[in-house]
This record gives C-alpha cells, sequence and structure tokens, in this order.
C-alpha cells in the first residue's frame, strides 16, 4: 500500500540466479541495487521466500506478479515452477504469468494448459528475446485458448539492451494483427513502446478498449515526455503498475515518482491496482 492506495507490481523478475544468462550489472545492478538484490537469495542462487516477502511489504507492494521467461539465447530459463515456493509461502502475494516460446514448447497450447494449472494469472509473450515475432501463427493457438477463458496477454512491446535481442519483434502493429485476428483477447504492452514505439503503443491503448499500457521498465519522470504527442492524464487511464524489479531504482520509489506526476487519486487507483484487477483472470486484493 502507497499512502493508503493499493499496490500492484505486475512486472518483477524473481529469477532463480543459476538459470539468468544475462550479466549481473545489466540485469540486476544498473541502479546500483546489487548488494540489497543478492541479499534476497540464498546460497545456493534461490530467491528467500521470506526475505523477499518481507521486501516487498517494505516497498509497499501487496501483489507482486511474476514474469517467467524461455529465452536460452538471451536471458535464460526462468521456469514458471521456480515460483512455486514463492507462491506456496504467500500465495496472496505472489502471482506468475505463463510464458511460452514456440521454439521452445510444442505443442503450444498443451503447454499454456499446463501452467495456467500451475496457478498462472495471465499469458507473457517474449518476442525479443524469444527470437520470433508476436503475431507468428504458430502462437495462435494459445492466443485462441486465451481468448476463449478470459486469460490476458502481456506483450513485450520495447527495446532491449541485452546480447543478442531481435529488437524488431517490440514493433506494436505485428501485435495489431494478433489484435484483429482475436478482437476479444485482453492485451498489455510491456514497456509501453519503449524505444521506438511510444506512440504506436499510445494509440493503441487510445483505440481499443482492451488495450493497457503497463509502464515497466519507464522512468516515471518520463512519461510525459515519452508520451509527448497525447493527453497523459487521459492515457494514464490505461496503465498499469509495473517495474521490470531488479532492473528499478526501487518498486516504492517508482510508485512515488508517479504519484508525484499530479494525477487524480481516482486515475492514480487505476494505476496502481484497479487496471490489474480487472485485466488479470482472477486477481483479488
Amino acid at each position: 500500500m502507497l499512502a493508503g492506495i493499493r499496490l500492484i507490481d505486475a512486472h518483477i523478475h524473481a529469477a532463480r540466479l543459476p538459470t539468468v544468462k544475462v550479466d549481473w550489472a545489466l540485469w540486476a545492478d544498473p541502479f546500483g541495487k546489487g548488494d540489497e538484490v543478492r541479499a534476497l537469495y540464498n546460497e545456493d542462487g534461490s530467491i528467500d521466500p521470506a526475505r523477499f516477502d518481507a521486501y516487498l511489504e517494505a516497498e509497499g507492494v501487496d501483489i507482486a506478479i511474476l514474469v517467467a521467461e524461455y529465452s536460452p539465447r538471451v536471458t535464460g530459463i526462468q521456469a514458471v515452477e521456480d515460483f512455486l515456493p514463492l507462491l506456496e509461502y504467500n500465495p496472496k502475494r505472489f502471482k506468475f504469468l505463463a510464458s511460452i516460446n514456440p521454439y521452445f514448447h510444442h505443442p503450444v497450447r498443451t503447454e499454456l494448459k499446463r501452467q495456467l494449472g500451475l496457478g498462472a494469472v495471465g499469458l507473457k509473450i517474449h518476442p525479443v528475446h524469444g527470437g520470433f515475432a508476436p503475431n507468428d501463427r504458430m502462437l495462435y493457438p494459445a492466443y485462441a485458448l486465451c481468448e476463449e477463458q478470459g486469460i490476458p496477454v502481456v506483450f513485450h512491446c520495447g527495446t532491449s539492451v541485452f546480447p543478442g535481442a531481435s529488437n524488431r519483434f517490440a514493433n506494436p502493429a505485428l501485435i495489431e494483427d494478433v489484435l484483429r485476428d482475436f478482437p476479444g483477447l485482453k492485451v498489455a504492452l510491456a514497456h509501453g513502446g519503449r524505444g521506438w514505439w511510444y506512440g504506436a503503443a499510445a494509440f493503441m491503448a487510445l483505440m481499443r478498449a482492451n488495450v493497457y499500457i503497463e509502464v515497466s521498465g519507464l522512468p516515471p519522470k518520463k512519461l510525459g515526455w515519452y508520451y509527448r504527442d497525447f493527453d497523459l492524464s487521459r492515457l494514464a487511464q490505461k496503465f498499469i503498475f509495473g517495474t521490470d524489479w531488479p532492473g528499478v531504482p526501487g518498486i516504492r520509489q517508482n510508485a512515488e515518482a508517479i504519484a508525484g506526476l499530479g494525477f487524480d487519486r481516482e486515475t492514480l487507483e487505476k494505476i496502481f491496482f484497479k487496471n490489474a484487477l480487472g485485466f488479470y483472470a482472477g486477481l483479488v486484493l
């Protein structure tokens, strides 16, 4: 909770350290928080549920949505099973997203059903690190299942500095193809078009009722500049708060920076928890 407002962080990377391929300075220490992050881990590289739960409590996070990734070429394989000890420790705070890579999972519909059975509240697609287009027809059986069951899909939609990333696959126009073919699909654009496509991401969110912008990885004080061609107060009605932890100055710090942008309380409540509650499957505070 932040200043009396509940807080959901919709984008947290709680990976086991042995599975992370990216250099520590790029992944967990871009803001000099490496020692703070390492303190949350056990000697075997697994994140300690009690310490992490206490850390998030101190940061004001009521619900943390954990992001898996099957991108062996770029970041490694952070499997959804790694989150289960956290969910067992505090199922009220910890939730997670399923993750599908069509070059790693086959058939994708079967694997998605398996991960949903483990408790996933949505699906994360990471084309930039996985090396595939988000409108690749190999993914369509997974999208069909999500549309049928009301499962939301979060797309990585922004550039990545990690070696081996295919940034061309972050183009929101590719996701627009998916929305054309699955008009009932709930979609969030993680990182909001970071890099080259802020305007395209904003236009999509304003054009389509079922599209949101997840502000993970975006410095809050620069949101006005990134979306300078749009009415920020209007666009903020479609924001979902997320940080991309651990690559962030701080969860509370980011939330307080958004609170300092001048939005009214109703808008802040949408950003910090109400939009996420309406977006994710079965999420309850």
